[in-house]
């Protein structure tokens, strides 16, 4: 089933922008260690949506490789979705979540970089049949950017971060309290 319209496709882009932007916000406060709670269900939901309004907006015509990244994109939500709201980011569902909504993010900024080529004149020119250095370079440079910052963030967004909030959070807080008791 689809339901293609110019609307639609408007509608779905917004929707990827807003998750792709959100995102990177997320992304930025997972190396900071910053939860992010807001933005991080904003995200969570609009790259969900992203995936599902792909699969019902647009014609299928059979396995495309937007719909192998559509349904990745799903099974790496739903893992981070799991690991941050069901287990708490508790133990090791804390890397699973940052890894995942990392690869989320990735996959969105992938098929952008995609649909960037595709539709915007100057790019198309460099690069017609996506098969070219500069689109190549582009995704490349994307992936080593992703793998690092997921390594950041998986390293920087702490145990402590879950708990509280923000690294450090409130046991953090207590101590410097206590000790500037002392001092005082």
């Amino acid at each position: 089933m689809h339901l293609g319209s110019p609307a639609l496709t408007f509608v779905h882009v917004a929707i990827s922008l807003i998750g792709i932007l959100s995102g990177i916000v997320v992304g930025l406060g997972l190396v900071v260690g910053k939860r992010l709670d807001g933005l991080t269900s904003l995200f969570l939901w609009t790259t969900i949506l992203t995936s599902v309004t792909g699969f019902i907006f647009f014609p299928f015509h059979g396995i495309t490789p937007g719909i192998v990244i559509g349904i990745l994109s799903l099974i790496a939500l739903a893992i981070a979705w799991v690991a941050r709201y069901t287990k708490k980011m508790e133990g090791g569902w804390r890397k699973a979540y940052v890894i995942t909504a990392m690869i989320a993010l990735y996959f969105n900024v992938f098929v952008l970089i995609v649909q960037s080529f595709q539709k915007i004149p100057g790019l198309q020119a460099l690069a017609p049949t996506q098969k070219e250095p500069p689109f190549q370079i582009a995704q490349l440079a994307c992936l080593l950017i992703f793998v690092v910052w997921t390594i950041l963030a998986t390293l920087e967004f702490r145990a402590e971060a879950v708990g509280h909030g923000v690294a450090g959070g409130a046991s953090e807080n207590a101590t410097a309290g206590s000790t500037s008791k002392r001092q005082g």
